[in-house]
């Protein structure tokens, strides 16, 4: 029987690099819905489709399958059939993903993706509604957070580390404002599920989560 993790949060809770971890220590699957979504914006561009065009639309979401799958630890995003991890990282691609995942039919069809994916292997997936709306069925959904301060920190600290100049208090005033703006979006707005655990990272470290959720998964499996 396959079992499926669900960590949503808002931005800068740390969600990708837990999840990636947790991922590899269980040999689950990290479904990476970001690189999902560049896969099909490379669809789009490779086929030369217009996200805005109905037709266009409607020929990617039922000619294009999406997968992901690993091989000796490397995670491989598959195209119909092709390895397009060397693809997707192109600024075309990345355009073009921005564009296709405002769409409506675009995000049903990956969201169906993802739960077969979710069907067959042992995974565990991140993002703002995976225990609300992807994987409602979830075995066991974590809401992570951390406080606007804290998370402002931990960018600040990783901007600096890559030599950019940034502003502490700016940065806090970002995280706030994309808080607003995700728990009140019109698509799948950012929540807590009703029947998630939720986990304050605040005084945490990167190692102390990813402990902490594998002995919740430990507890609930």
């Amino acid at each position: 029987m396959n079992y499926c993790i669900a960590i949503d949060g808002p931005a800068g809770a740390g969600k990708s690099t837990i999840a990636k971890l947790v991922a590899k220590k269980l040999e689950f699957i990290y479904v990476d819905t970001g690189a999902m979504y560049r896969a099909m914006g490379l669809f789009f561009f490779e086929n030369n489709l217009d996200s805005e065009k109905q037709e266009d639309v409607v020929k990617a979401c039922e000619n294009a399958d999406i997968t992901i799958e690993y091989k000796n630890g490397e995670q491989l995003v598959i195209l119909n059939g092709e390895n397009v991890n060397g693809k997707i990282r192109t600024e075309e691609a990345s355009k073009m993903a921005s564009k296709v995942a405002k769409v409506k039919e675009v995000r049903v069809k990956l969201v169906e993706l993802q739960r077969k994916l979710a069907s067959v292997e042992n995974v565990i997936m991140d993002g703002r509604d995976v225990g609300t709306q992807i994987l409602p069925n979830a075995n066991l959904k974590l809401y992570l957070t951390a406080s606007s301060k804290e998370r402002a920190k931990r960018r600040w600290k990783e901007n600096i580390a890559k030599g950019i100049e940034c502003d502490l208090d700016t940065i806090e005033a970002d995280i706030i404002a994309r808080d607003e703006q995700d728990m009140n979006r019109e698509i799948s707005p950012l929540c807590q599920a009703e029947d998630a655990i939720l986990l304050d990272s605040s005084t945490m470290t990167i190692d102390q989560v990813v402990d902490a959720i594998i002995e919740l998964y430990n507890t609930h499996k």
